[in-house]
């Protein structure tokens, strides 16, 4: 937009003024750690099904998506289509582990199964990666923001962080599940809107994007070859060392049962869902819900391609030729084409994208520090009215970590940073999800056979990474690449970490504990919820 006219702004603001509302409103229902964190475990399952979704459309959504479709095709979209599969083994099997044990971090079940250490370095990895995480995605879309109004940086930084850690801190798990449930629909009106510009301008209309895209091959399961800059269908068969149909299945079934399984973000919501019925019902709700919506914004690249193709643009002729980044054409969209006050839905659409995970991201590092590090090792027993003035405090923490990352990263080198951060979380989460495999389906393993798997894992993450940022011999990374592609790095990890752990639980003597209710072979047959 360049300067932000009056209607767009006042759009902006109330959008702004909502989200703090919320906050003031629910500060008041959250005088218990267990109010502030699930919320006394009472939310039906439709809200906390829309919350999970508000949650999972982020920012990289709503601009990733499109950039890759309107580069290439729809390869990606395979991993998005094995969330049900993802969704029907957690909600079936795993699920009744977690609501049995009443948990609120999903590092306490490592406790229970493996022993203090595991869960505390579970909780400390995932407190770290977040931190990571949300420091990068505020700073993403602070970036966005100012390309589409045309404000300052740190000032895009200030608002959207905030806002968002006003209302998380004063409002607990309850003003997250609510503002997550607006956002979601501000989002999703935000792109309809966008799509809706474009079937307008287009001669053709809708069709036209159905004709032109299907003769370019923009629909198939393929990918762009660097050597031709053309698009080529990928092939279906096992391969490491590069994308497959069927690889990209695999990957996609172990990252969605890594998100429903070890990620507190996810298990927090559908723990403070009132019944195991509720929570699977959630589940479901969200799965139907990302799904479409994913394949959505892809359709919306899609458009975009075809819109730049009848009416060109050199600038979006860089994008596509890679000279420029493909994740700016939805931001030079908006600017261009939309008229007065739309413009101003996409950007609340965007910063609800952004906040909505920010949110969810804040409340869950508060929730595994005070229950798995502040409660458990630093200051046990105190009174619930401690844990929870300590429960804003973290929160708020967490908040100024989110917001002062972001500003770093404004003043480093960016692209450096964005790329370490990738390859450093993918180092320390090495292996949580066959962690937590190798705990649910079988009966072995204590904390020497897991510690030596998570050894194992994070030693095989940290080489895959190290050759991904440059860091190992140019012959040595070369050889690697040639044989395997680090798309492939978490399903190789997770497979490592139970591997290995599994072998050493064999070989160690075994240490009796107790199982009831920590696997799946051991959960008492009448359900407690």
């Amino acid at each position: 937009m360049g300067h932000t006219r009056p209607l767009d702004l006042a759009v902006i603001a109330l959008y702004f003024v909502g989200m703090a509302g919320m906050g003031w409103y629910f500060r008041r229902r959250t005088g218990t750690t267990e109010q502030y964190f699930v919320g006394g475990r009472a939310y039906p399952g439709w809200l906390l099904g829309v919350s999970l979704f508000g949650a999972a459309i982020s920012s990289i959504t709503f601009i990733g998506y499109p950039a890759d479709a309107f580069k290439t095709a729809y390869l990606r979209y395979v991993i998005c289509l094995t969330l049900p599969v993802g969704v029907f083994v957690v909600a079936r099997w795993i699920l009744p582990v977690f609501r049995r044990g009443r948990i609120t971090s999903v590092f306490e079940y490592l406790e229970g199964r493996f022993g203090p250490r595991t869960r505390l370095y579970g909780a400390t990895v995932f407190i770290i990666a977040q931190a990571m995480r949300i420091s990068v995605i505020q700073y993403l879309v602070a970036l966005l923001v100012h390309r589409l109004t045309g404000w300052d940086v740190t000032l895009c930084i200030l608002l959207g962080g905030g806002i968002t850690a006003y209302y998380t801190v004063v409002g607990g798990i309850e003003a997250v599940i609510w503002t997550d449930f607006v956002q979601s629909v501000i989002l999703t009106a935000g792109g309809l809107l966008i799509l809706g510009v474009i079937v307008a301008k287009l001669p053709g209309g809708l069709g036209q994007i159905f004709s032109v895209a299907s003769a370019d091959g923009k629909f198939m399961l393929g990918d762009l070859d660097l050597a031709d800059g053309k698009l080529h269908p990928a092939s279906w068969g096992l391969s490491l060392s590069h994308k497959t149909v069927l690889m990209l299945v695999l990957v996609g079934i172990f990252q969605w049962l890594g998100e429903y399984t070890t990620n507190q973000e996810v298990v927090q919501k559908y723990c403070a869902a009132r019944s195991t019925t509720d929570a699977r019902q959630a589940m479901w709700i969200s799965c139907w819900t990302c799904v479409p919506t994913w394949g959505y914004f892809l359709f919306l690249g899609t458009g975009l391609y075809v819109f730049y193709k009848v009416f060109p643009d050199p600038q979006v002729a860089e994008m596509l030729s890679g000279a420029r980044k493909a994740e700016e054409v939805l931001p030079h969209f908006v600017t261009t084409q939309l008229p007065v006050g739309l413009s101003g839905i996409v950007v609340a659409a965007v910063l609800a994208a952004a906040m909505s995970s920010m949110s969810s991201a804040m409340n869950s590092i508060s929730a595994v520090f005070i229950t798995d590090i502040y409660r458990r090792h630093l200051a046990a027993g105190r009174d619930d009215g401690h844990y929870v003035r300590m429960a804003k405090l973290s929160t708020l923490l967490s908040s100024a970590i989110m917001i002062g990352g972001a500003w770093v990263l404004v003043r480093s080198e960016t692209k450096t940073l964005q790329h370490f951060y990738v390859e450093f979380t993918s180092i320390i989460a090495g292996g949580l999800l066959g962690l937590y495999l190798l705990g649910l389906v079988t009966t072995r393993g204590d904390g020497r056979a897991v510690g030596l798997g998570i050894a194992f894992a994070v030693g095989f993450s940290t080489l895959i990474s190290f050759a991904g940022l440059g860091w190992l011999p140019d012959g040595f990374t070369r050889a690697l690449e040639s044989r395997f592609d680090s798309y492939y790095t978490g399903l190789a990890s997770n497979l490592v970490m139970f591997v290995v752990g599994f072998a050493l639980a064999i070989l160690l003597p075994a240490r009796p504990r107790d199982l009831r209710n920590l696997t799946l072979w051991t959960l008492d047959k009448q359900p407690r919820d």
